[in-house]
């Protein structure tokens, strides 16, 4: 949508935000005289005013108030928690004001801005809806949450004790909302709402049923309305909320709700892995991609909920257990198909099946030449659009079947590419492999603006995560490819998320990547990639909360993404609550059993905490390859702390006499380790010889790399054990500036780290207590071990810091409880 067209005509497609809302709402209003009210009404908005948390939001700009006649609605949008504290302040703030009865309720939900009758600025939509039938439901001095927001507040301990489970709250149209009331000590009301009480009796009545309907958590996939004025908005919003049909709970075999606890949506669907039938199995990149490029089809219509292709993955190709399948993935129907593909004819079987019966509702076979594949899968996405009866636009009409490129070789190049992205591993081989073929694609043809697209993501990704060379090189080809795509189709909503992913991963330019996130959400609405992309974002800028509301928001599109999961747990990693780590890390272990990352994750939180047997179980058993440079590491940093490095030694010395190429300064890194490892077993001689061999190998890609910031942070330490104290510390504050914490919350402090590690082996106690001062009191994705911030217990253990070891200033530290970061 071109937000700059100013024309008469309204879209079919309206801005959507997700708010957080708290509705107010007075009783017995109604009953007061005109002065009365009025004066309530004053009197009520100056102790609104007065809460710290409507004072904090306003500041920011981040607040929006509506006038409902009897009370008011408060739309906040950086946390679930923000209406849920002004709730309790406005609570506390009426202990002195006994006349004024409020119930109030809150959910978090899509609102779109629609000008009122007079031209002003109103909210409608679906999340608004949805938070007044909440509120009916309370009565005086209810805090009445949806489910909703309450699943969100659970995730975090001090929230817990004080939601309580009420059930189901019958509202209109005979519809049900799972309600939780929300006191604690003498905040809020603790009786049971009057509406409940009904509904419970009505229950014990023989032949009376109850059809309960959550409410749905995924309603930015299902907004698409012509608003006029706002009177007509509401009705309109509340039909579309329903567009996509009843809606039930997956349930387990016991009857209890299912692990993932995820609403299905009739109008939902997963794409299962497509079955290889062609005889050269070397074909199995093309049966992955046929069914990747239905499914992105089928991603761009607004009405259907479609599972992403990183959830459906780890299954095979027709399994027998299809209703257990879509109970794990939240959806109603499965596709499964076959693709056999022979010289230039290719055959696509589909099947689309209803998960609840395992019947079959719709099948087709396709034989067609290869220069005509593009049919097929426009053909097959808007044959399920009508077996589920999803709505399409006119431009969803016109995405569906457009054909991304002329070129059969060019095609082939990108299938091949995106087989290597869809592996779950961010290795450098599988970067590089993507890269090659996309590379390729866009060589045969220049106009291949998809290509171009998951070219820069690549590159971006790599950049930032470092499982590329993050060459200045690399970054321009990121940009360039995103601005190629763009140029080409402005619409395309992969273009518009690639420019994003470069402005957020190579500029660390937030703001605008945002503006572009914002703009591909409404073009991709099926995407967890773009939740996923501000969850990454929003924690650079240190907005943990907000961050953690985008993990949500991205995990209830892709619950099985294990990249996502493992990313997910390494916040809480940072925060410090290892507890809620673990419990992630479980769920990517119960995805993919025995993955050796994730075993490595949870060993080096054993570390942290202090429990060196505990990691040692799970790190012994473990033979990482080379490229498996995590894993490598956490072993040689087990052995470091345990003081035993000896058997650790010649395993690195074996890698590093025949150097993997592809991991570039990663063999550096690797080399400053075995100089560590021999340092601590009593070989001096043998660490200098390490670590000369690592800083001539660190210099030579720093030329190339000035603004790697691992790369300086590894070669201070490295100048470190070679005892030259000026390099060590002028790298350290390089590095520093290279990724200044205002740049980047969770990597930036490591730097800081590098100069506590420095200013402690050189002499600069001081320097070395004030930054760890600081390290210890904030969140933080540490450099070693990888993603794990400093703890007490690791100061305890670390033979780095040694030579603090008799100072009190660090013996307080040391000794210190294990503090969550805030």
């Amino acid at each position: 949508m071109n937000t700059q067209d100013t024309s008469a005509e309204i879209g079919p497609d309206l801005p959507l935000e997700i708010a957080h809302l708290l509705l107010i709402d007075v009783t017995g209003y109604s009953k007061l005289l005109v002065d009365d009210q009025i004066e309530l009404l004053r009197e009520l908005n100056q102790i609104v005013r007065t809460t710290e948390c409507f004072r904090t939001a306003e500041k920011t700009g981040k607040l929006i108030r509506v006038p409902t006649g009897d009370g008011m609605a408060l739309l906040f949008f950086h946390s679930p928690e923000e209406p849920v504290r002004c709730a309790l302040e406005i609570s506390k703030a009426l202990q002195e004001h006994p006349h004024i009865q409020l119930r109030m309720g809150v959910h978090s939900g899509p609102v779109n801005r629609v000008p009122d009758v007079n031209d002003k600025t109103n909210m409608a939509g679906a999340g608004i809806n949805v938070a007044q039938r909440v509120l009916d439901c309370g009565d005086a001095g209810h805090i009445l949450l949806s489910e909703h927001v309450a699943d969100d507040l659970a995730q975090y301990r001090h929230w817990k004790p004080y939601l309580h489970d009420l059930g189901e709250c019958e509202v209109k149209h005979g519809l049900h909302l799972h309600l939780f009331n929300l006191y604690k000590e003498n905040l809020g009301n603790p009786k049971v709402p009057e509406k409940l009480k009904r509904r419970r009796r009505r229950k014990d009545v023989p032949g009376v049923s109850v059809h309960p309907v959550d409410a749905p958590r995924w309603p930015k996939y299902v907004l698409t309305a012509v608003l006029l004025v706002s009177a007509v908005a509401l009705a309109i919003s509340l039909s579309v909320f329903y567009r996509r049909g009843s809606l039930v709970v997956a349930r387990s075999s016991s009857g209890k709700a299912a692990d993932v606890g995820l609403p299905i949506v009739e109008k939902s669907i997963a794409v299962l892995p497509f079955e290889n039938r062609s005889e050269d199995k070397a074909n199995a990149y093309f049966a992955d991609g046929i069914k990747d490029e239905i499914l992105t089809r089928l991603s761009k219509i607004a009405d259907l909920k479609v599972t992403s292709r990183t959830s459906t993955q780890h299954y095979k190709s027709a399994p027998q257990n299809l209703p257990e399948i879509a109970k794990q993935l939240g959806v109603a129907h499965i596709l499964e198909g076959s693709v056999q593909k022979s010289g230039d004819a290719v055959r696509v079987n589909v099947q689309l099946i209803k998960a609840a019966n395992d019947s079959h509702l719709w099948g087709d076979t396709f034989d067609r030449k290869l220069t005509d594949i593009f049919s097929v899968e426009s053909e097959v996405a808007k044959t399920i659009a009508e077996q589920l009866r999803a709505h399409l636009t006119g431009q969803e009409e016109q995405e569906i079947a457009a054909k991304s490129t002329e070129s059969v070789e060019a095609y082939d190049a990108y299938l091949r590419g995106l087989a290597y992205t869809m592996k779950t591993d961010n290795t450098a081989a599988n970067a590089l492999g993507a890269q090659k073929y996309l590379r390729e694609a866009v060589r045969l043809d220049p106009k291949f603006a998809l290509s171009w697209a998951l070219l820069s993501y690549i590159d971006a990704r790599g950049y930032i995560t470092v499982s590329l060379q993050p060459t200045v090189a690399l970054r321009e080809e990121a940009r360039q490819a995103a601005e190629t795509a763009l140029t080409l189709q402005p619409n395309l909503g992969e273009a518009v998320w690639a420019k994003g992913y470069y402005h957020y991963s190579c500029l660390k330019d937030y703001d605008t990547a945002v503006r572009y996130f914002e703009q591909a959400r409404q073009l991709l609405p099926n995407s967890s990639r773009i939740p996923e992309s501000l969850a990454y974002l929003e924690r650079r800028r240190g907005q943990w909360d907000r961050s953690e509301s985008y993990f949500i928001q991205a995990e209830r599109l892709d619950p099985r993404n294990v990249y996502l999961l493992t990313q997910h747990a390494i916040s809480y990693i940072s925060l410090r609550r290892f507890p809620e780590a673990l419990r992630k890390l479980d769920q990517v272990l119960d995805i993919t059993p025995g993955d050796v990352d994730t075993l490595v994750t949870m060993a080096t939180i054993a570390q942290a905490e202090g429990d060196l047997p505990r990691a040692s179980v799970i790190l012994a058993p473990l033979r990482p390859a080379a490229a498996d440079t995590q894993a490598l590491e956490g072993q040689v940093y087990q052995a470091i702390l345990e003081r035993r490095p000896t058997q650790i030694i010649p395993r690195l010395k074996d890698i590093l006499a025949k150097p993997d190429p592809a991991l570039g300064y990663i063999n550096g890194r690797l080399r400053f380790w075995l100089g560590w490892a021999q340092e601590v077993a009593g070989d001096h001689a043998a660490a200098q010889e390490s670590w000369r061999q690592a800083r001539s190998e660190l210099e030579s890609f720093l030329k190339e790399q000035p603004e790697n910031y691992s790369l300086i942070g590894i070669l201070a330490l490295t100048n470190v054990g070679l005892g030259d104290k000026a390099a060590a510390l002028a790298l350290s504050e390089r590095a520093m500036a290279a990724l200044p914490i205002g740049k980047d919350a969770i990597v930036g402090p490591a730097r800081i780290e590098i100069l506590a590690r420095v200013a402690a082996q050189v002499g600069e106690p001081d320097r070395a207590i004030a930054a760890l001062q600081k390290l210890l009191s904030i969140p933080y994705a540490g450099p070693m071990p990888e993603n794990v911030p400093l703890t007490p217990a690791l100061l305890r253990l670390d033979p780095m810091f040694d030579p603090l070891r008799n100072d009190p200033r660090f013996q307080k530290l040391a000794s210190s409880a294990l503090k969550e970061a805030k």
